[in-house]
């Protein structure tokens, strides 16, 4: 969407801390991250099941380097604190002007104005003051050393344990423990904090086990646990209304905030399109985007009738759901209105830069969510059709400067795809000429800047992106972005600047391999990146390819996928068939997502008033959805051939 300098996470007050006194500050040593859940567990009675659960879904056990998560969230516990989120300086770097979020150029540009004033305060986003109360230690070792943060973590749960009246101490039976689970939450609903609460109880059920990112192996063991979920009523939340016609699945918490449908004056209105898809026209996309806002903001500025709008808000706390736009109808979330006329958005709390991770709950009632909508929809799980903003095209030359950035490197897209449960192909091999990007998020960590303030380095952490060069060596210049440094300079590893990155999931032609080097076809040219056997970064996969018709020199890439002006009827504005700056050579090729039919949804006024309003105009052309560079793009199929991926694989 698009976003004004938005507020930051809100100032909050702290919350009340409970008066219980703190047990003795002793820790297991620091190399054993496993003994640390156990020494804190011991000193705050409660059962290691339930601490390791509640972490793994906060965190998944991980430290992220002491960086905030998108909610404000610190270390494997995911103590917040707001108040030190909204101090740390900003980079500036927040999505380049330009976009206009409806990215349709048949009606003036939309430009929505910010938000003002504070959003209202929340005690989920400042636990880690009753954390400090509890255990005695500060706020800043609460927030940057993992032993601290887990006896916080501890405290607040026994705190919450006896504020609901149930039993403490380790040898308790962990199903009574679901009050106080659904208390960590921070939900403000019932319906939010079960949902959190079920979910931890499942992870407890299943076990878990993996290598946290400063390399620590933990284990919880799978155990039978069927929870009392009578201790949720103590809490006294209110429970939502969950009204007919809410397209949520029943297992996650889930409710309707709609976003406003209302003309304002001037013959303008907002802040979406109505239509009946899938009937009218198939949606082909889930576009994943991060809010830039707190939740609070975030809410405030989908109701109202002069902004944008998405069809779904994702909370960071919880994972916690509002739907605001039928999926039947077009939100105006991804500046580019062929994209929007066949997608749907999910907006997630979050800053993709300064908030550097999103927290387990989110990740899976958003995998959740877009798996229910794929399904209903028939949309594949892929990363051809479940995009992120930062992969939305521009629709002409003129907006490709504009186009945003979310949901950032720090997104992981390897898992959220697992949690899918999305289908991998990985039976080719180099001869097949297609590589998938695959490396692994823990320890693949680029450097790249400008996270806080402009130019500095940002705090090591995980990525799904992969850097490209020009050549097959560390030291290489940035491949270039023509359409955003006509003068062939580098592009550079700002944390905003995707354009020499390839994404987790994305797929490329093979280019080319000298060593460790793989290259891949790129914005239309050979783009290398590190891939050593030892430790791979990408793997083979099969597919269908693009290359240019024999004859043809170059072909031009297009932003859209529009008829020809012969399709439009009389009264409607034709909508011109303009190419981007780039453009596809003789011997280069391009990974395949979709074969697409030229479309264009005619919407311009609040009725349906205007001549073809409210009709998807449809022609002769067809289009390929290739994966151009970081962006996916289109080549009308006219000018290409369509091949299988090992026809002339180079190896």
């Amino acid at each position: 969407m698009k976003r004004p300098t938005l507020l930051a996470v809100a100032l909050v007050t702290a919350t009340a801390a409970v008066p219980l006194p703190a047990g003795p500050a002793t820790a297991a040593p620091a190399a054993d991250r496993q003994q640390q859940y156990a020494a804190a567990a011991t000193e705050y009675g409660v059962p290691i099941d339930v601490l390791l659960g509640v972490s793994y879904l906060e965190s998944r056990w991980d430290s992220n380097a002491g960086t905030p998560s998108t909610s404000g969230g610190y270390g494997p516990m995911h103590l917040t604190d707001a108040r030190q989120v909204a101090a740390l300086p900003r980079s500036g770097h927040h999505d380049a002007p330009g976009e206009d979020p409806r990215g349709d150029e048949s009606r003036r540009a939309l430009a929505p104005a910010p938000a003002t004033g504070n959003a209202p305060p929340s005690a989920a986003l400042q636990t880690v003051d009753a954390a400090a109360a509890l255990t005695g230690a500060t706020a800043e070792a609460l927030r940057t050393d993992p032993t601290t943060n887990l006896r916080g973590g501890a405290a607040l749960l026994a705190a919450y344990q006896r504020e609901v009246g149930a039993p403490v101490g380790v040898g308790t039976d962990p199903a009574t423990w679901y009050g106080a689970v659904a208390r960590y939450a921070g939900a403000d609903s019932a319906d939010a904090a079960a949902a959190f609460a079920d979910e931890v109880f499942t992870t407890i059920g299943a076990g878990e086990t993996r290598v946290t990112d400063d390399g620590q192996r933990v284990t919880l063991p799978a155990r039978a646990v069927r929870p009392e979920r009578s201790w949720l009523d103590r809490l006294g939340l209110r429970r939502l209304a969950r009204p007919d016609g809410l397209e949520c699945p029943s297992t996650v918490s889930c409710e309707w905030i709609p976003a406003p449908y209302a003309a304002f004056g001037d013959g303008d209105y907002g802040n979406h399109d109505l239509s009946d898809r899938p009937d009218r026209q198939k949606i082909e996309y889930i576009v994943i985007h991060d809010t830039e806002a707190s939740w609070a903001t975030t809410l405030q500025l989908v109701q109202d009738p002069t902004y944008v709008s998405w069809h779904y808000s994702l909370r960071s706390v919880d994972g916690h759901i509002a739907q605001h736009v039928k999926t039947r109808d077009v939100a105006w979330h991804a500046g580019n209105w062929y994209v929007n006329a066949k997608s749907i958005g999910l907006e997630h709390e979050g800053f993709a830069a300064q908030g550097t991770w999103y927290t387990e709950a989110m990740y899976r009632t958003s995998a959740k969510l877009v798996r229910h909508l794929a399904l209903r929809l028939g949309i594949p799980l892929d990363r051809q059709h479940i995009i992120g903003h930062d992969n939305v095209p521009g629709t002409t030359a003129s907006t490709v400067r504009g186009m945003h950035w979310d949901p950032g490197p720090y997104w992981d897209w390897t898992h959220y795809f697992d949690l899918l449960h999305a289908p991998r192909l990985d039976t080719g091999t180099p001869a097949t000429g297609l590589v998938r990007i695959d490396p692994d998020y823990a320890t693949n960590q680029p450097a790249f800047t400008g996270c806080v303030t402009p130019g500095t380095p940002c705090a090591p952490r995980g990525s799904s992106s992969v850097v490209l060069r020009t050549a097959p060596a560390p030291d290489a210049p940035l491949v270039n972005d023509i359409a955003l440094r006509p003068d062939g300079t580098p592009n550079t590893m700002d944390v905003s600047d995707h354009r020499a990155r390839a994404s987790a999931g994305q797929t490329y032609a093979l280019a080319g391999r000298q060593g460790d080097w793989t290259a891949i076809w790129y914005l239309g040219q050979r783009a290398w990146f590190h891939n050593p056997a030892s430790a791979p970064t990408a793997a083979w996969t099969v597919g269908m390819v693009v290359t240019p018709k024999p004859g043809r020199a170059t072909i031009p890439v297009y932003g859209r996928a529009y008829p020809e002006q012969a399709a439009y009827p009389a009264g409607v504005p034709y909508q011109a068939i303009s190419p981007l700056q780039y453009t596809l050579a003789a011997g280069q090729r391009y990974a395949v997502g979709a074969v697409l039919p030229g479309e264009y949804y005619r919407a311009s006024t609040f009725d349906g008033s205007s001549p073809g309003d409210w009709t998807v105009i449809r022609g002769q052309n067809r289009y390929a959805q290739i994966q151009f560079g970081h962006r996916i793009m289109y080549v009308d199929l006219a000018d290409v051939q369509l091949l299988p991926s090992p026809v002339g694989a180079p190896r």
